[in-house]
């Protein structure tokens, strides 16, 4: 019989990976400041290089990777950053370019796996489609309910990626950096709650796209992983009670029959709410509070059928995680490298050619 393919893989968000590197890809580990707050460029990149050294990860899907453009290439600069630490992780691949400095980019491990960007749907382009259109496209979806369709774009497309492994497996992974949610430059109180309605609407559109091709992969038996930074997550916060779901629960469906659900077993404690014992992935400063705030924002979900292979999913937090409590250099530079934590997935995967049993209510995790 042959032995299970073993993958470990990761989704991390690195705040302003892109400042750590000039048009020409090279990084700069200097003195100069970062972007993050009282972080050299070298403290934040060394931090980097522990961090992901320590995930020894088969594939990061690495959320705000460095920027692509006329100039700038995210490939390029993230393969030069393994290069430096040693990585081998070594190649990356990216898809649509993000109309912001931040990409959705894959580095990975070319004796592990071969990924290829293959998106989905109609290329509709700005004139959109209410057939959940390709990424780079535009959705045509009522999002305030006055009977007009609202014209959707995702300003960091997510990235869609079709995988074999070293074994032949066939795996689809889909990179997600949804919308933020936070109402940036609004100045009073009305303008803070119109624009943090606003910008949910838009966040939840966002994630019914989503779920439109999670619904795609599903109804063709693919095995399927959803990962990145939602900017959401059920109890998140008030406005959810006003929209019903939170646009984690929209993607993973909540709603449909137990085969379609996507599952992860965060956002399943975070649903729970027991003892309010939710874990977190990230870690943000609030000037006005002058404290420290924590929130569940980086997923990866399943389909059932990896589901019930009972994957084992790790949060690399600084504090709550026992190894990287215990580690004190890993620990630091967790808090040095980046505002939000990397989460990794390690999975059990069949030899060449063959399929797992379907999963049922009783074989999924509880």
């Amino acid at each position: 019989m042959t032995a299970p393919e073993r993958l470990r893989i990761a989704t991390y968000n690195v705040e302003w990976f892109n400042a750590l590197f000039d048009d020409d890809g090279r990084l700069l580990a200097d003195g100069e400041p970062s972007a993050r707050h009282q972080i050299s460029r070298a403290t934040q990149a060394g931090a980097l290089g522990i961090v992901f050294s320590a995930m020894d990860a088969d594939a990061v899907m690495v959320i705000e990777a460095p920027d692509t453009g006329s100039k700038r290439s995210s490939t390029r600069a993230l393969e030069t950053f393994a290069q430096t630490f040693g990585l081998r992780t070594r190649r990356a691949i990216t898809g649509f370019m993000s109309e912001t400095e931040q990409e959705i980019t894959l580095l990975y491990d070319p004796d592990r796996l071969t990924p290829r960007h293959d998106p989905i749907g109609a290329p509709v382009g700005k004139k959109g489609s209410r057939d959940a259109p390709r990424f780079d496209g535009t959705f045509r979806y009522d999002i305030d309910t006055d009977a007009t369709p609202d014209l959707i774009r995702f300003s960091k497309p997510p990235l869609e990626l079709a995988v074999v492994t070293a074994a032949g497996r066939r795996l689809r992974l889909i990179g997600v950096h949804a919308k933020s949610k936070a109402p940036h430059g609004a100045r009073t109180p009305e303008a803070i709650t119109r624009l943090s309605i606003e910008n949910r609407r838009k966040q939840l559109a966002e994630c019914i796209w989503l779920r439109a091709r999670v619904d795609w992969h599903l109804a063709r038996g693919h095995d399927l992983l959803v990962m990145g930074d939602f900017n959401d997550g059920p109890g998140l916060d008030e406005y959810e009670k006003l929209f019903g779901h939170s646009g984690v629960e929209i993607v993973l469906g909540l709603d449909v029959p137990p085969e379609a659900r996507m599952y992860d077993p965060h956002a399943a404690m975070a649903q729970a709410g027991r003892m309010n014992l939710t874990p977190t992935t990230a870690r943000f400063w609030l000037n006005p509070q002058q404290r420290y705030f924590e929130a569940l924002l980086d997923f990866i979900m399943v389909s059932p059928r990896l589901a019930a292979r009972h994957p084992a999913w790790r949060i690399w937090h600084p504090w709550n995680d026992p190894a990287c409590l215990n580690t004190p250099e890993l620990h630091e530079a967790l808090l040095q490298a980046s505002d939000h934590f990397p989460v990794t997935i390690d999975l059990a995967l069949t030899g060449p050619g063959a399929r797992a049993a379907s999963a049922t209510r009783r074989d999924l995790p509880t």
